[in-house]
């Protein structure tokens, strides 16, 4: 999608971008706030450019038009790349074209390429997202339904307070360490913490804010409290910092931690484990220690308390006791 920027005309506001001719094209907005006006925009924005579009398009046209409406977002870089197999196979489609047969079709060739069932989920995801996309700015009538492999389910490793510390302790680069400790200490996902700047730490409150007010991602974040180890960390780091971000090195934001993780995790003897399930491992320690699933939700940054449970409640069976308990008719009373 063109940037469209928020300006004033004739004593209001009005959203202008670069049309495809390279002028500017301006458009007056009934907005009267600088957050209204943004919303709005967007809309006026897809009606200005309705009339140039496709009246018939292709799979491979939506998957563009819904790429460009990403721009600037993670997911549209993944779909560079998920749309080379996506759009060789459904690319020269309609829409309407789109049947179960084609969707099994396509999963059968993939696998046949050995690719996994979690590969083939993500791709007919991005999928069925630009054609709901579609049809939502109206681009097509209605978007087909998209038949894709259930989504695998992963182990989860959850690491003791033990092989937490062996982790810690494997970390020799202090950038590491640090991301090892905000990781397992706040319950951030990794993007979240190394998008992290110093200006969202507030020492005097005891708040560390992975929130971002532009946010390109759909991914929760919260507002969580910094526990004596985060804060001990991130006074340490403080004082040494060269960049606004809280993990730096060298003065330079980090992009991946990924080789310094593995390095960690190799020292520390502690066997296979991914970045993601440091945050796994928080969560179950929060509900294996008591803490109620509505603050563990919030600490996740978890929209409801449905995704938490359905998450991580059948690592908890023993939430469950005092109702089997209600069922040992064995020792139960006479009479009762």
């Amino acid at each position: 999608m063109s940037d469209i920027s928020i300006g004033r005309l004739r004593g209001g506001l009005c959203a202008y971008w670069t049309g495809p001719d390279g002028k500017r094209v301006r458009r007056k907005l009934e907005a009267g706030t600088r957050k209204e006006a943004e919303a709005e925009a967007l809309e006026v924005y897809r009606a200005a450019t309705f009339a140039s579009r496709p009246k018939d398009p292709t799979i491979e046209q939506v998957w563009e038009a819904y790429r460009d409406d990403l721009e600037g977002k993670p997911t549209a870089e993944t779909m560079k790349w998920t749309g080379k197999a996506v759009l060789s196979y459904f690319g020269h489609m309609r829409p309407q074209d789109v049947s179960q047969k084609a969707c099994l079709d396509y999963e059968a060739t993939r696998l046949a390429a050995g690719k996994s069932q979690g590969t083939i989920h993500t791709e007919l995801g991005h999928l069925r997202s630009a054609l709901r996309f579609a049809c939502d700015t109206r681009l097509i009538e209605s978007a087909p339904k998209i038949w894709r492999p259930a989504k695998p389910v992963k182990d989860k490793r959850i690491l003791s307070m033990r092989e937490a510390r062996a982790l810690i302790d494997g970390a020799f680069e202090p950038h590491i360490r640090l991301a090892l400790i905000l990781l397992l200490g706040t319950a951030g996902r990794v993007g979240a913490l190394l998008d992290l700047t110093w200006d969202r730490v507030d020492f005097d409150r005891g708040t560390i804010n992975l929130r971002i007010q532009d946010s390109q991602t759909r991914k929760g974040r919260a507002v969580v409290p910094m526990n004596p180890s985060t804060r001990a960390a991130l006074s340490a780091a403080h004082k040494a910092a060269l960049s606004g971000h809280v993990i730096e090195y060298a003065g330079g934001q980090i992009k991946s931690i990924r080789k310094g993780f593995q390095g960690a995790v190799t020292r520390s003897k502690i066997g296979h484990v991914r970045i993601h399930d440091l945050r796994h491992t928080a969560a179950v320690t929060m509900l294996a220690s008591g803490v109620p699933l509505e603050k563990v939700s919030q600490v996740l940054g978890h929209s409801n308390t449905s995704i938490t449970f359905s998450t991580y409640g059948r690592y908890l069976p023993e939430h469950m006791s005092d109702a089997v308990n209600v069922l040992d008719f064995l020792n139960a009373k006479e009479g009762s």
